[in-house]
C-alpha cells in the first residue's frame, strides 16, 4: 500500500483539538492503524476520515468514547456486510445472465 500522505498524531490532535488518548483509544480498540517512522507515529490518509467522523460525533452529539467505539464497530460491520452484499449480487448476476 502506497501512502499519499501521513499525519502525525500530534498534528491531528492540535488541528482537531483532541487529546492524544482520544486517538490512542481507537488504536487500542483496533479501529484505526498507525504507521511508525522512527519515534513518531502517523495516521495514514485512509484512517483520517474515520477519526474525523469520531471527533464530529463526539463534539456534535456529545457521545462519549465508549459510545464512539461501539458506533465505530457497528459502522465497520455495516461496511463489511455491504461489501459482501455487492459480492453476492455480482455472483447472482453471473447466474441470471
Amino acid at each position: 500500500m502506497v501512502l499519499k500522505y501521513k499525519l502525525s498524531i500530534q498534528k491531528f490532535c492540535e488541528t482537531y483539538q483532541v487529546e492524544k488518548h482520544f486517538v490512542i483509544r481507537f488504536v487500542e480498540a483496533n479501529l484505526i492503524e498507525l504507521t511508525r517512522d522512527g519515534n513518531e507515529e502517523y495516521i495514514s490518509e485512509d484512517q483520517v476520515p474515520k477519526l474525523e467522523k469520531m471527533v464530529r460525533l463526539h463534539r456534535d452529539l456529545d457521545i462519549n468514547e465508549e459510545g464512539l467505539e461501539a458506533i465505530a464497530h457497528l459502522l465497520n460491520r455495516i461496511e463489511g456486510m455491504n461489501k459482501e452484499l455487492v459480492y453476492l449480487r455480482n455472483r447472482l448476476n453471473l447466474y441470471e445472465e
